[in-house]
């Protein structure tokens, strides 16, 4: 069974966040929204919107198409 674009997302943020040593509280702080919903979204329970991703990706110094990798075209 393949990832949705949603999984996929959500997996590779997790990863760049232990990579960076980044909290869920921080990543709420960047996109003003709470914990709890940044929780959902790194679980692949809610989507991010395509301005949230923007802005995680930016937080990590990486291109949006690296939190989408593996999202089939």
């Amino acid at each position: 069974m393949s990832k949705s674009p949603t999984e996929i997302a959500a997996e590779n943020v997790r990863g760049l966040m232990g990579r960076h040593q980044i909290r869920q509280t921080q990543i709420a702080v960047l996109l003003g929204i709470s914990q709890a919903a940044v929780s959902k979204r790194v679980r692949g329970e809610t989507p991010f919107s395509v301005e949230e991703l923007t802005k995680v990706a930016g937080l990590f110094g990486v291109p949006v198409t690296d939190l989408l990798d593996g999202v089939a075209a």
